[in-house]
């Protein structure tokens, strides 16, 4: 009998949805990712949870409802990672006419399946708060709802959900060899111990290396498809506003700009074509400079290179047209064990994707219906309405939390906040303080029950602190983790 009914190769978001719906379904899963997860390209998303509007301009309607309806269970199953948040695009006649563009947002209105959200409207900026970023003469934007989402905390929810419906979760495990009879045999190098592990199916989710895996583990064809890197920049905050800014580019792209971690802004994003080691994506200063370029066109405060705080870039294999539903191949050769072999896709369809990839593997498992569209990932479990009476009880119960520290907490961990924090009357019960934001307890916290192993694994996924974090406390916190290992 193999340890396993399913293995999965490959610890981003699609590897991890992928776990976590098979544990929900009583399949036995084992996750193996060779470092940390979320690291790769789910960490370099636009962070948005939205229908795209570029999708409805090709005439994409049905990707769009159901994209629209994603956004309904995001928002209902992740009320502490999704937000929602109004959207503006400023008009400008040199690229789409204005009747356009509100065309299009009233059909995008119409095709959300329940309007739980403001609809879309004309706002004329000269008089409205969004407009005292903008350069003039721009008169008229338009403004509609859509959602941001923390996509690294989003990556690592959905793994610690997944090992409490029984995953086994495997971080710095790297598959090095894969063998098909009727159940597979996978050899592993887990955290420096080789290991031979058997599952009866495999998925291969390991994103940009989703080609290199079926060649040199798998020893099959690769995927056909094309890499492409995706980047971002992250500046100083631009404006005081929570809207985020949709501007069109001269290309007819459309690059948004979002409030990001209170004092900053990210840019992005701007799309290439890739070769070369997924491991080692780096942002050109040509990238750099589109994505300055785009917001200097409509921005009052001008960004140049050396503005530029941090970039973010990832790199995944892209399906053509369908980019943003992924790919999905379905390998059933009569006498061997199955292979799923899932890649790129959005965000906002990740839980889709990852349903539709396990109602591929029905004919060999006796397993539960499809359950993720009504259970809430940890400490989702409140309307998002309710956000803000969250980070007061928060702030009362926890008298020594401002509010800012509270908005971020809950932000995080939602309703499972008490696990951290517990009942600690001051900071000094939670341990050493690295910097205003992070203490010992939460490190402790990210170590034990999120695999975090390494300061990165949390200065930049697990949280983004990494953006104000002095160097002496970085120091700090690599002593602490290391001590802590």
């Amino acid at each position: 009998m193999a340890d396993y009914d399913l293995a999965v190769i490959g610890g981003g978001l699609n590897g991890v949805s992928i776990a976590r719906d098979a544990a929900g379904r009583g399949l036995r899963v084992i996750l193996l990712e060779q470092g940390d997860l979320g690291a790769g390209a789910s960490q370099a998303s636009p962070r948005l949870i939205h229908g795209d509007l570029q999708v409805l301009e090709r005439r994409g309607l049905f990707r769009v409802r159901a994209a629209l309806r994603e956004r309904d269970i995001w928002l209902r199953t992740a009320p502490h990672l999704v937000r929602p948040m109004r959207f503006v695009i400023p008009a400008n006649s040199d690229e789409r006419q204005p009747w356009v563009l509100r065309s299009w947002l009233l059909l995008y209105d119409r095709l959300a399946s329940r309007p739980r959200l403001p609809a879309s409207a004309t706002i004329d900026i000269t008089h409205h708060p969004v407009g005292n970023a903008l350069k003039r003469p721009i008169g008229v934007a338009f403004e509609y709802s859509d959602c941001v989402v923390d996509d690294s905390r989003l990556v690592v929810l959905t793994a610690v959900d997944a090992t409490e419906r029984g995953a086994d979760i495997r971080t710095g495990a790297r598959c090095v060899r894969a063998d098909r009879l009727d159940s597979w045999r996978l050899v592993v190098i887990d955290r420096g111990h080789r290991r031979v592990v058997t599952a009866r199916a495999l998925a291969n989710a390991s994103g940009a290396w989703s080609a290199s895996v079926a060649e040199t583990v798998l020893r099959m064809k690769p995927p056909e498809f094309g890499a492409v890197q995706i980047s971002q920049i992250v500046v100083r905050r631009l404006f005081d506003t929570d809207n985020v800014y949709v501007f069109q580019n001269s290309d007819r792209r459309l690059i948004f700009a979002s409030p990001y971690e209170r004092d900053f802004t990210l840019i992005g994003t701007v799309g290439h074509a890739f070769k070369g080691d997924p491991a080692a994506v780096s942002m050109t200063s040509g990238d750099v400079g589109y994505l300055c370029d785009a917001a200097n066109r409509y921005f009052r405060e001008r960004i140049e290179l050396v503005d530029v705080i941090r970039t973010v870039s990832g790199a995944n294999l892209v399906a053509g047209p369908a980019a943003r539903d992924g790919a999905m191949a379905f390998d059933r050769t009569r006498g061997k064990a199955p292979l799923l072999t899932v890649f790129g896709g959005d965000v906002t369809t990740a839980r889709l994707r990852a349903e539709r990839a396990l109602d591929r593997l029905t004919p060999f498992y006796p397993m539960s219906p499809r359950w993720t569209a009504h259970t809430s990932l940890p400490g989702g479990d409140f309307a998002w309405e309710r956000f803000e009476d969250e980070v007061d009880a928060a702030v009362a119960r926890w008298r020594f939390l401002s509010e800012p520290q509270a908005r971020r907490l809950v932000a995080a961990y939602g309703t499972r906040l008490a696990a951290i924090l517990g009942d600690a009357r001051d900071r000094a019960d939670l341990g050493p303080a690295f910097g205003p934001e992070l203490t010992g307890a939460e490190v402790r916290h990210l170590m034990t029950m999120e695999w975090a192993r390494f300061p990165d694994d949390i200065l930049w996924r697990r949280s983004k602190l990494g953006l104000t974090m002095k160097p002496e406390d970085r120091d700090a916190l690599a002593a602490f983790m290391a001590a802590a290992t």
